[in-house]
C-alpha cells in the first residue's frame, strides 16, 4: 500500500473520454485514414494519472501505425511521440499480455489472435499551461472504434522543479554488424574475443540534454542475423553515459581504441541484453512479467524452427532505481558482442526532464517502420545460418 493515500490530496479530478454525449451506448470514436484524434484538451495547470484505451481497426499492423503524441504546457513539440503499440510495451505491430507496474496490456486467447487489447498506463504525467494527447492514424484504412479514457487531476499550481514525462521512439533498422557472420569458421568463440571499447555504434535508446530521471524502455528485436550454430540475439551490453562521468575503475583508453565523446569506460556499464532487463542465461522464462521488468513477446524458443529466435519484446522500468541526470545522459546497449548482428531493433525509452526535450529526431515514416513479415524474418535469418 502507498503510505501517502492516507494524508488528503489537493486537486479535483477530471476524465476525456469517449462517451456517448447523447445518453445511448455509441461510446466509441472513428478514425479515418490521415485523421487525428484529442484524447485531451486541457488548460491550467494538472496531472495526468491514467490512460485507458483500446482500438477495432481493419488493419492488423494498427499498432505501428497509430501514432501517440502529447504535447506539454503549450509546446508545439510533442514530448512523447511514438507508435502506440510500442508506447505499451509491445513491439512489431502486435499485441501481447502486460503486466507492469506502470503499463498493462489485457489481452488473450481469441482477442489476442485478432490483435484485440485494452491498453493502460499509471504512469504521472504533470504540465503546468496546458496538456494535449493526441492519436493519429497513418494506416490507409480506417479505425472503426477508439474507445478511451484519460483521467486527470486538476491543480491550482504546479511548483517550478516539477519534471515533465517524455517517451521517444527510435528504431535501427537492421543494425550495422561489425562482423560478417556468414562467413565461414565464423564461431561464438570468435565473435567473444572481439571488443568494443568505442560505443558508438551501440543502439542508442536515448540521448538527451536536461535534468531529470531515466525510466527506462522498451526493447524490440527481430533477429535475422545469428552467429552460426545458435539463435540467441543477446550477450549484448547496455552502457549508460552520464554527464561525463566515467565509470567506477576508470582508465585511459586503450591507445588502439577509436576515440569517442563520452568519458569511458561507460557511467553504468553492463553485462549482457537479458541482464539489463533483470533476467540471466538467455530468457529461460521466455515470456514473463513483473512490475519492473519482463518479457512481453517471447518470439520463437531455443530449439525449435532451427534455433529462429523471432521477434521479440523485453521492458524494463526503472521506478524504484531511477537513473539521474543533471546535464546529460545517452543510453545505449551493444547489438550482440561488440555489435556483430545485423537485426532488426526498435525501442521506447521513457523518462523525466526540464526543461522540455526540443532536439529529438522525428518519427520514421510508416513504411520504415512497420515489421517484416515471419516469412521475410525467416528468410533472413536462413540467408545467416
Amino acid at each position: 500500500m502507498n503510505d501517502t493515500l492516507i494524508y488528503p490530496r489537493k486537486g479535483r479530478r477530471q476524465r476525456s473520454s469517449s462517451w456517448d454525449r447523447t445518453g445511448a451506448n455509441r461510446d466509441a470514436v472513428t478514425l479515418e485514414p490521415g485523421g487525428t484524434h484529442t484524447l485531451l484538451s486541457a488548460s491550467g495547470a494538472g496531472i495526468v494519472r491514467h490512460l485507458w484505451l483500446t482500438v477495432n481497426a481493419e488493419s492488423r499492423t494498427y499498432p505501428r501505425e497509430l501514432v501517440l503524441r502529447m504535447y506539454w504546457d503549450g509546446s508545439c513539440v510533442p514530448a512523447v511521440e511514438t507508435p502506440l503499440g510500442d508506447f505499451f510495451a509491445v513491439g512489431h505491430g502486435r499485441v501481447a499480455p502486460v503486466t507492469s507496474l506502470p503499463i498493462t496490456v489485457v489481452t488473450g486467447g481469441r482477442a489476442e489472435q485478432s490483435n484485440l487489447a485494452a491498453f493502460n498506463c499509471w504512469f504521472a504525467m504533470p504540465f503546468a499551461a496546458g496538456a494535449r494527447i493526441t492519436l493519429h492514424n497513418e494506416a490507409d484504412t480506417p479505425v472503426s472504434a477508439l474507445y478511451y479514457y484519460v483521467d486527470y487531476d486538476e491543480l491550482d499550481s504546479l511548483p517550478e522543479e516539477i519534471l515533465r514525462f517524455h517517451a521517444h521512439y527510435r528504431q535501427e533498422r537492421p543494425t550495422e554488424a561489425g562482423l560478417e557472420l556468414a562467413a565461414s569458421g565464423m564461431t561464438w568463440q570468435e565473435v567473444s574475443s572481439r571488443v568494443n571499447l568505442d560505443a558508438r555504434d551501440n543502439y542508442l535508446i536515448l540521448d538527451t540534454r536536461g535534468r531529470g530521471h531515466y525510466l527506462g524502455c522498451v526493447l524490440s528485436i527481430d533477429h535475422l542475423n545469428p552467429i552460426r550454430g545458435g539463435g540467441w540475439f543477446g550477450e549484448g551490453d547496455d552502457m549508460i553515459f552520464i554527464d561525463g562521468r566515467p565509470g567506477i575503475g576508470a582508465r585511459p583508453r586503450p591507445e588502439s581504441a577509436p576515440g569517442a565523446n563520452d568519458a569511458w569506460p561507460p557511467t553504468l556499464p553492463g553485462t549482457g541484453t537479458e541482464d539489463y532487463f533483470c533476467a540471466a542465461w538467455g530468457y529461460p522464462a521466455h515470456a514473463h512479467a513483473t512490475p519492473f521488468h519482463g518479457v512481453s513477446l517471447a518470439g520463437v524458443p531455443e530449439g525449435e524452427a532451427l534455433d529462429y529466435a523471432g521477434k521479440w519484446s523485453m521492458y524494463r522500468f526503472h521506478l524504484a532505481d531511477p537513473v539521474m541526470f543533471e546535464r546529460a545522459i545517452r543510453v545505449t546497449i551493444e547489438h550482440g558482442h561488440a555489435n556483430c548482428h545485423a537485426d532488426d531493433y526498435s525501442s521506447v525509452a521513457y523518462w523525466y526532464q526540464q526543461p522540455l526535450a526540443e532536439d529529438l529526431p522525428g518519427l520514421p515514416p510508416l513504411e520504415q517502420r512497420l515489421p517484416r513479415s515471419e516469412l521475410e524474418s525467416l528468410r533472413a535469418y536462413l540467408e545467416t545460418r
